[in-house]
């Protein structure tokens, strides 16, 4: 049973310490890359417009920032600049419940939880066993580097792009967002032979 155990744990930590090495790749940090941000970027867009889109509430539309016209009649919040500005102000905050799952490959690297490794390596200390690895273990539920700069593309992508997500906003939703957004906008004329990786990307959308 001690065995078993210490080969658990030994394999565990060889998965953490492993699982993004490829050969030739001799980094322990791998960043996200344009696509990826943008797919989770999207993603979190969406779900934030979703949220706040089954709402009946009225926004009167005598604020100064709308319009100084007190007479104009109240606008809808699901159509409002309000809204708008909600979202894209907070969608990259929300990229700050992500978390690494070193054991998945691809884009599929970053979800929401707890990874499969360290939930296993944590149920394993909560039962006593000793478990030795080169992160200590108060920073096990650190923010990795990975999603920090995940988060940290975000808010570049952002504000770079606010412009294009507004003119989806006012008048294109009937189109995907990943695909306005990300294929049309943020990824045009990227070098065509990198477009079946972007596919695998966006295709864990579906």
């Amino acid at each position: 049973m001690v065995l078993f155990t210490c080969l658990t744990v030994f394999l565990l930590s060889a998965l953490v310490e492993g699982a993004e090495k490829k050969e030739g790749d001799d980094e322990w940090v791998h960043l996200p890359n344009k696509c990826e941000v943008c797919k989770f970027v999207s993603i979190e867009m969406k779900s934030a417009f979703e949220e706040t889109g089954n709402t009946k509430e009225l926004i009167k539309r005598n604020y100064r920032f709308l319009d100084d016209n007190k007479g104009a009649p109240p606008i809808k919040y699901v159509k409002s600049d309000i809204r708008f500005i909600e979202v894209v102000e907070n969608v990259c905050q929300r990229l700050s419940g992500y978390n690494l799952h070193k054991e998945r490959e691809g884009s599929n690297r970053f979800a929401k939880g707890m990874s499969e490794t360290f939930s296993t390596l944590h149920g394993l200390v909560h039962k006593g066993v000793k478990v030795v690895m080169d992160i200590p273990y108060e920073l096990w539920n650190e923010t990795s580097a990975e999603v920090a700069d995940l988060k940290k593309q975000c808010d570049v992508m952002v504000e770079k792009y606010e412009e294009v997500i507004e003119d989806w906003y006012k008048g294109s939703q009937e189109e995907d967002l990943t695909t306005y957004l990300c294929e049309k906008h943020v990824l045009k004329g990227q070098d065509t032979g990198n477009t079946h990786t972007h596919r695998d990307t966006f295709s864990t959308l579906t």
